[in-house]
């Protein structure tokens, strides 16, 4: 419990800077859609999905390589900083599934059933993923992790296949994917909620 609990504060801490982060891009999808100027949605998009995927790589190999330094900063009692450690690892090793922009997109095209949705999806997935591996298998901290990381993961592939099927209102080309103008953008707008 304590390896679990601490290591959520540590999860939850990225998952929130990560969310306030992603606002500055359902802010300027709302703003392009309002302004009746789809054709900029891409450039925002593409630059985000650069942006985050590089903030991804950061969070992967910080969460990953430094996981029992953080743990002890996080002052998990002694007995519990290995499995903090793991729970920290395992989550970090699943941070491309927890740092997405999926709901970010949906909120901006004036979905925000969707990403709630979303988020049911992941939390009876987590139940029935803890319920399995934790009280079935005894799994323990690491089971919680798994269960944590294979939740988020179903709940983008689902977020994933309502956006395939959902009629969008821009395109998306390969020359948007790339550091642009929209980044500095959504970032100036992202970055001080994100602080």
């Amino acid at each position: 419990l304590s390896a679990v609990s601490t290591g959520s504060q540590v999860l939850n801490l990225v998952t929130f800077v990560v969310t306030q982060l992603a606002m500055g891009v359902t802010v300027l999808i709302a703003r392009y859609l309002g302004e009746k100027k789809p054709e900029q949605i891409g450039a925002v998009l593409g630059g985000a999905a650069v942006v985050f995927t590089i903030l991804s790589i950061a969070l992967f190999l910080l969460l990953v390589c430094f996981a029992k330094p953080i743990a002890v900063l996080m002052q998990a009692p002694e007995e519990a900083v290995s499995l903090t450690t793991g729970y920290i690892r395992i989550c970090g090793c699943g941070i491309f599934f927890i740092v997405n922009l999926l709901s970010a997109i949906f909120r901006g095209l004036g979905d925000s059933k969707s990403p709630l949705l979303f988020v049911l999806v992941a939390c009876i997935i987590n139940i029935a993923g803890d319920l399995l591996l934790v009280a079935g298998l005894k799994m323990d901290a690491n089971g919680a992790a798994i269960a944590t990381v294979l939740a988020q993961a179903v709940s983008v592939l689902f977020a994933v296949v309502i956006l395939m099927k959902k009629q969008l209102p821009f395109t998306l080309t390969k020359a948007d994917f790339r550091i642009n103008p929209q980044c500095r953008k959504f970032l100036g707008i992202g970055l001080p909620l994100a602080l």
